[in-house]
């Protein structure tokens, strides 16, 4: 989601930039701390925790960038050693903000912090058990930035407060579709890492035993789970786009921050539908060109439902519509305990 965020950022009003742009810093450190292939399992729940230690002002963030900088491997790339590095300026930079974006940015990195280790214990190149498990991954890792952004929405405007319980109820998806849309696209990536994010359930429905992942990429089989999953990411993206129609139309920066972001996650899935034989995300990855397209042809409607509605078709014409996309939220999959804190885990749902 990088390049989506570093794009549509700038274009958001002026008194959320910043509180964005230093949210995404550090669920960005978040997830350096998780993908980083030298760190053990007990080491990210430690790098985790004196993340959220910094966050909270309980511990200093020079000890925990120190340490962090000087143990992440050659193969995490240079920016993201470099944020490690330069995280307490990133800190300190949120210690500027209001009260309730405080709040809100700290509560996104700690459930996604939390739900990154339960699932860091579970990963592995046979894929999650389940689409549900999948989904809930999807909620913790980037639907709870949906929810953080509309705490930030609805603080800037009380026009947008006014439909807060609605934004809410389908704010996970907007986040959610786009880490789905990342995990198809980098599903080769990720199998190159040891790691299978995608449901073992759905590809066994069609007749694929993901463990025979990479020998089968041209199966029949991988291609109908693929485009599975595909339906699976255009349903949460119709929520999506649910939610940013509610977006008073004069908030021209919130729309376009959305819908740029959506109709890069359409034009990606197309993409997939349209070479299931891929081996690399960048086969997949949007043009330059293409982008250019999108974001001059979503300017001219920005400020019409209608229109942002049937460009949203004409993009997504074609593509498969599979189930009701779960949309999880922290009431209804409760952030779990983390492992090293087995007496007190609770139940999922």
């Amino acid at each position: 989601m990088s390049r989506t965020f570093a794009l549509t950022i700038p274009q958001l009003p002026r008194n959320l930039r910043g509180a964005v742009a230093n949210a995404y810093l550090l669920c960005r450190l978040a997830d350096t701390i998780e993908d980083d292939p030298a760190l053990t399992a007990d080491e990210k729940d430690a790098y985790h925790r004196g993340l959220l230690g910094a966050l909270a002002g309980t511990s200093r963030p020079e000890g925990f960038a120190a340490s962090l900088a000087a143990r992440l491997s050659p193969a995490t790339p240079a920016a993201e050693r470099r944020l490690a590095a330069e995280s307490p300026r990133v800190l300190r930079l949120t210690l500027r903000l209001s009260l309730r974006q405080r709040r809100a940015v700290r509560r996104c990195v700690e459930v996604m912090s939390t739900g990154m280790a339960h699932y860091e214990r579970r990963r592995g190149l046979q894929g999650l058990p389940t689409l549900y498990d999948m989904e809930r991954y999807c909620y913790f890792v980037a639907g709870v930035v949906g929810e953080m952004l509309t705490e930030l929405f609805c603080e800037h405007s009380a026009e947008i407060a006014a439909n807060r319980t609605e934004l809410m109820g389908l704010a996970a998806h907007f986040g959610q579709a786009l880490q789905m849309t990342n995990i198809l696209k980098d599903v080769w990536e990720d199998l190159d890492r040891g790691t299978c994010w995608l449901p073992r359930d759905v590809f066994l429905a069609h007749g694929l035993d993901l463990t025979d992942l990479p020998d089968s990429a041209a199966d029949p089989a991988f291609a109908e789970g693929m485009r599975h999953m595909v339906g699976v990411a255009h349903a949460s993206l119709r929520e999506a786009l649910r939610y940013t129609l509610l977006i008073p139309r004069h908030e021209t920066g919130i729309r376009r921050f959305l819908s740029w972001a959506i109709g890069l996650a359409l034009l990606t899935l197309q993409n997939i539908v349209h070479r299931p034989g891929f081996t690399s995300g960048d086969e997949v990855k949007v043009p330059r060109p293409a982008v250019a397209g999108l974001v001059n042809t979503t300017n001219a409607v920005i400020r019409s439902n209608t229109a942002l509605s049937a460009l949203f078709n004409v993009t997504a014409h074609g593509l498969p519509l599979d189930g009701e996309p779960a949309g999880w939220r922290t009431g209804d999959a409760p952030v779990p305990p983390r492992d090293h804190d087995r007496s007190q885990r609770r139940g999922i749902l």
